[in-house]
C-alpha cells in the first residue's frame, strides 16, 4: 500500500508539473495577433527575367526570397543521378550554366553538371559552411559563397570568417574579403552583394572587386540572408528584431520586435520573405509574423506550436512554412488566417519551396536522413515523397528537379 501511495504521489507530481508547464507557455507569449487587409498589396510585382543561362540564382530564387517558381514540373520523379557529397548538404544549389553549385558542411565547395551529376571543379575552405551561394553575370559568370570560421564549427568565440567569389567556369578564386563568422546565403542586386554576419553587421560589397561600400552599426548576430524589395534591405536578427534598411546607402529605416514573452524573447534565424506589401518571418518563440514592408508595423502572428526556424514560402496569397512541431502550415498571407495544416513524420527546420502549385519540404530523421514530402499546395494534400532529405529540399530548371538529401543531391525528371 505504501509503494502504491508513493508510486500515486509521483505520478500526482508529474502531471502537475506538466501543467504548470503548459500553463507557464501559454501565459508567458502574448497572443496571436489577427490581421487584415491593412497595408496589403493582393498582387507581385511582375518578375524580372534571368539571363538565360542562369535558371535559379540565390536562395530562395529571388532578391524578395518568396521560394516559389513558375515551373511545370510535378510528381512523380525517377532519378538520373546522384551525387555523393560526403557530408550534409544543408543549403541548396544554385543552377547556372548547366551546373550545380554548392557546399557542404565539412568546408567543401563544388560545381557538379547538371546533366550528369559529374563534379567539374571544388574548392577546400577548410571553414565551416551553412550558405546558398548566389551566381551572377559579372566576368562572364561569378559564384558568391560565404564562409564561417575554422572548425570547431559551434565555436562561441569565432573570430572571422570570409566572402569568396569563384569564377563560375573553372573555379579560380577572384577575390576574397574579411567579414564575420557568416552563413548568410548571400544577396545579389546588380553589383552590390549584401551579406551579414555573426558580429551583427550588415555589409553591402561591390561584387566586382569585394570592395566594402558601407557596414551598418553592430545590430545582435546575424543567421539569416537579407531580402530585398523597392530599393529596401530586410533582415532579421538574434536580437529579436526585425530591420530595414535603405539599400543605397545603408541607413536604417526600422526596427520592429517580436511579440513579448514573460522571460526571454524570440529570436530570428530565419530569411524574411517580402511580398504584398509585407515582410513574412518566423521566431524561435514558435510564431510566424507579418510586418508591414514600408512602417514595419505588426500585421499578424500566428502560432506553430514549435520553432520556427525555417523561412516562409510565398505563393498565391498564402504564406506556407513548417514547424518543430512536425507540422506545415499555410496561412492567409493577409491576415494570418490558417488555411490549412499537414502533419509530417519529424521536425521542421529547413525552408519549403514552390515548384509550379507543388510545395515541397523535408524533415529532420531521428539519426541522420529525414523525408521530404510534396503537397498540393492549395490544399496540403499529400501526393508524393522521397526517403531523404533535411533541410531545404529541393531546386528546379524547365524539366528537371534536383532533391537535396541529408549528404546526397539527386538529379530527377517527372516519370
Amino acid at each position: 500500500m505504501r509503494r502504491l501511495l508513493k508510486g500515486l504521489a509521483v505520478v500526482a507530481v508529474l502531471l502537475a508539473g506538466a501543467v504548470t508547464a503548459v500553463v507557464i507557455h501559454r501565459l508567458q507569449a502574448e497572443k496571436d495577433i489577427h490581421g487584415s487587409s491593412t497595408e496589403f498589396v493582393p498582387t507581385l510585382p511582375k518578375a524580372t527575367p534571368l539571363p538565360h543561362n542562369i535558371a535559379w540564382p540565390e536562395y530562395g530564387f529571388e532578391g524578395t526570397r518568396t521560394r516559389a517558381v513558375n515551373l511545370t514540373l510535378r510528381p512523380p520523379y525517377r532519378t538520373e543521378w546522384t551525387y555523393h557529397a560526403g557530408s550534409l548538404v544543408e543549403f541548396p544549389p544554385v543552377i547556372a550554366y548547366g551546373r550545380l553549385y554548392f557546399s557542404t558542411n565539412s568546408g567543401k565547395f563544388v560545381a557538379i553538371n547538371a546533366k550528369t551529376g559529374k563534379r567539374a571543379w571544388k574548392y577546400v575552405s577548410h571553414r565551416c559552411v551553412a550558405a546558398s551561394p548566389a551566381v551572377g553575370t559579372q566576368q562572364h559568370g561569378t559564384i558568391y559563397a560565404v564562409f564561417l570560421n575554422r572548425p570547431p564549427c559551434n565555436r562561441k568565440k569565432a573570430k572571422d570568417g570570409e566572402v569568396i567569389a569563384f569564377a563560375a567556369g573553372h573555379g579560380n578564386v577572384r577575390w576574397q574579403k574579411t567579414i564575420g563568422p557568416s552563413e548568410t546565403s548571400p544577396l545579389l542586386v546588380g553589383n552590390r552583394l549584401y551579406v551579414g554576419d555573426w558580429n551583427g553587421r550588415v555589409w553591402a560589397l561591390d561584387a566586382r572587386n569585394g570592395r566594402t561600400v558601407w557596414r551598418s552599426r553592430q545590430l545582435g548576430p546575424i543567421k539569416g540572408a537579407l531580402a530585398f524589395s523597392s530599393g529596401h534591405l530586410y533582415v532579421g536578427s538574434y536580437d529579436g528584431h526585425l530591420y530595414a534598411f535603405g539599400a543605397q546607402k545603408g541607413r536604417l529605416l526600422w526596427k520592429a520586435k517580436a511579440q513579448g514573452r514573460l522571460y526571454g524573447h524570440a529570436r530570428f534565424y530565419s530569411t524574411p520573405a517580402v511580398a504584398y506589401g509585407r515582410v513574412y518571418i518566423g521566431g524561435t518563440d514558435g510564431k510566424v509574423y507579418s510586418y508591414g514592408a514600408t512602417s514595419g508595423k505588426l500585421r499578424w502572428s500566428h502560432s506553430t506550436g514549435g520553432y520556427v526556424y525555417a523561412s516562409p514560402a510565398v505563393w498565391n496569397q498564402e504564406i506556407l512554412v513548417g514547424s518543430y512541431s512536425k507540422k506545415f502550415f499555410a496561412f492567409d498571407a493577409a491576415t494570418g488566417a490558417q488555411r490549412w495544416s499537414f502533419k509530417a513524420n519529424g521536425p521542421i527546420s529547413g525552408s519549403a519551396v514552390v515548384i509550379g502549385n507543388v510545395v515541397y519540404f523535408a524533415t529532420l530523421g531521428k539519426k541522420t536522413k529525414g523525408r521530404t514530402y510534396a503537397l498540393d499546395a492549395r490544399t496540403g494534400k499529400a501526393i508524393w515523397s522521397y526517403p531523404d532529405g533535411k533541410y531545404t529540399p529541393a531546386v528546379a530548371e524547365k524539366g528537371r528537379f534536383y532533391l537535396v538529401g541529408y549528404a546526397r543531391i539527386y538529379g530527377m525528371v517527372p516519370r
